[in-house]
């Protein structure tokens, strides 16, 4: 699904001497690297702060910790997502409130908002799904509208762009209160080992934000809130930097890749190729089809045959997951059901070349005329 050997080998130039100036130095944790990195990360998103953590299901348990939110608030999120999303809403003893997506972008349906809200509603998780942005303007006027937070889960995403009806654009994990990535190997930002970061334009936020994930302190042993310990080591922020300034060049692939399997799979009534939103970039981060009348498991047992990887993001919903069983939520969710029965992604990453693709597509067209 991901050649990150491939990657690597690209940039084992400008990696290998890094990992011996930090070694030699012994500079673990806190060091230079991080500092610069947070920099770059913040012009890059053009957002006021960036706060480097230990991994994206961090960045989200620390943002909702922030808000000041109390053991039974509501907070909506999509069910159609990795389980990160929703587990640290129940782990901090909030109450998820599931959503439909939207059947063409597959992100949070801003239409299905105001039948989710009540008196115990605080705040909003929309996610970015497969590297496109949800709409981002509808969630932000309702939020605002209902006094709500925004903390977008732009794990996916990072390096997409947001068009507003004014024609502005703003990167996404920047445009909510609090944004929040993750740098997971096979993110299209992605470091040798797990990594995270939070983003805001909100100066009190941040100053929390950062105490949260620092113990809760605000100087050394003075320790003003209840927080936890999360943070980028020195060799990941590095590792990071060198791959920053690469990120464009690497969605590029990534959308040039798309296009190769759009126009293998245009017009086949069985194929739903990816649907571009007019008010978003797509930074494919996944390349994920919907199959009509077609066997999902079939097609993917007929790919696993013939040596191609796919996956399945995400075979059951977050409202069938026995974790959230006892919130006892009723929850009809025909498109997201629907979803879980249908999508298959195809590998998708920075070195997919053109008899590769050809390859893919081919078998994919194949096991469909057999079908």
């Amino acid at each position: 699904m991901v050649d990150l050997v491939s990657q690597y080998e690209k940039i084992k130039p400008a990696v290998l001497p890094l990992i011996e100036d930090i070694m030699s130095k012994a500079q673990f944790i806190n060091g230079p690297e991080v500092s610069a990195f947070k920099n770059e990360l913040q012009d890059y998103l053009g957002v006021k702060h960036v706060i480097p953590c230990a991994n994206g299901t961090d960045a989200l348990q620390i943002s909702l910790m922030s808000l000041g939110l109390k053991p039974g608030d509501e907070v909506i999120t999509p069910s159609f997502t990795y389980i990160a999303t929703t587990e640290v809403i129940a782990l901090l003893g909030l109450k998820p409130i599931f959503v439909e997506v939207d059947p063409k972008t597959f992100c949070i349906d801003p239409k299905a908002l105001a039948n989710a809200l009540t008196s115990k509603t605080k705040a909003i998780v929309p996610v970015h799904l497969y590297g496109q942005s949800a709409d981002m303007e509808s969630i932000m006027n309702f939020a605002k509208a209902n006094n709500l937070f925004v903390v977008e889960d732009n794990a996916q995403a990072i390096g997409s762009e947001y068009i507003f009806r004014s024609g502005k654009k703003q990167k996404t994990g920047t445009i909510g209160d609090i944004g929040c990535t993750s740098f997971f190997p096979s993110k299209n930002l992605g470091c040798f080992g797990d990594g995270g970061a939070i983003c805001t334009n909100n100066d009190e936020l941040a100053e929390k934000l950062k105490m949260i994930a620092n113990h809760g302190q605000s100087k050394k042993y003075h320790h003003d809130v209840v927080g936890c310990n999360s943070r980028l080591d020195n060799l990941q922020a590095g590792v990071l930097r060198i791959k920053l300034r690469k990120l464009d060049d690497y969605i590029a692939a990534r959308r040039r890749a798309a296009v190769a399997y759009d126009n293998a799979f245009q017009g086949n009534p069985n194929i739903d190729i990816p649907y571009r939103a007019s008010n978003s970039t797509h930074a494919f981060h996944q390349y994920t089809l919907k199959l009509n009348g077609v066997s999902r498991d079939g097609l993917n047992k007929h790919l696993t045959d013939k040596g191609i990887p796919s996956m399945i993001y995400y075979p059951i919903p977050a409202h069938k997951q026995k974790m959230f069983a006892h919130f006892d939520l009723e929850c009809d969710l025909p498109v997201t059901d629907e979803l879980t029965h249908q999508v298959i992604s195809l590998p998708m990453h920075t070195e997919l070349e053109e008899d590769q693709l050809n390859f893919i597509t081919e078998e994919v067209k194949a096991y469909i005329n057999l079908d």
